[in-house]
């Protein structure tokens, strides 16, 4: 395939009504937004990484401290979540967007990378391996995958709330109009009936 640079984007901010502040809260002496951004970083398919935050003033402690790790920030609408996405991907000049969630610790650099190869080696508008939907993952240890100009055709046509806030609600709702793909995994300890325990391997 043809290799294209791929920017991982993490999306986070403070503002969780379920668990206030989780970004920043410790896990094992790392907060859990150290623990995505470290694990991405392992990736050894992604060129470059932000992490797309709200530009509210609760956000601005979230935002010091990404800063401090030495990554990127961008920062945009806390609601307008697509035209965050979309504003980053605008002003990062990224080509392909790698879709990370910011409160999924255990996100494995091996499945991003995996998702990275499928995505570009297969004709597709969209891709992913995070959520266990037509294939045997489990939540939250891989990504969601498209080119920039699927991501500027999603922020350019939708305009109900739960698209805006939810950036790949669009495709779904609308999955005649895009090519949709996912795969299993090829280690047997992902797969959702193996898991009781989590192996060291995926800790580390």
């Amino acid at each position: 395939y043809i290799k294209m640079s791929v920017t991982g984007i993490i999306q986070a901010r403070l503002g969780s009504f379920r668990l206030p502040n989780k970004m920043l809260m410790d896990l094992n002496g790392s907060t859990l937004i150290e623990w995505v951004i470290r694990r991405t970083q392992k990736s050894k398919l992604i060129d470059s990484i932000l992490v797309v935050i709200p530009n509210t003033k609760e956000n601005d402690k979230l935002n010091d401290y990404i800063q401090s790790l030495g990554v990127t920030v961008f920062r945009g609408s806390e609601d307008d979540v697509l035209g965050r996405f979309y504003e980053s991907c605008v002003n990062h000049s990224v080509d392909t967007i790698l879709r990370i969630c910011g409160d999924n610790p255990l996100v494995c650099p091996k499945e991003l990378d995996r998702l990275i190869s499928f995505y570009l080696s297969n004709d597709c508008d969209y891709a992913y391996n995070h959520i266990p939907k037509n294939n045997r993952y489990p939540d939250g240890f891989g990504a969601e995958i498209c080119s920039f100009l699927t991501l500027e055709k999603i922020h350019l046509t939708a305009s109900k709330a739960d698209h805006r806030e939810h950036i790949f609600n669009f495709i779904w709702d609308n999955q005649r109009d895009f090519n949709i793909k996912t795969f299993d995994d090829l280690e047997c300890f992902l797969t959702l009936s193996k898991m009781f325990i989590v192996p060291d391997e995926i800790l580390r």
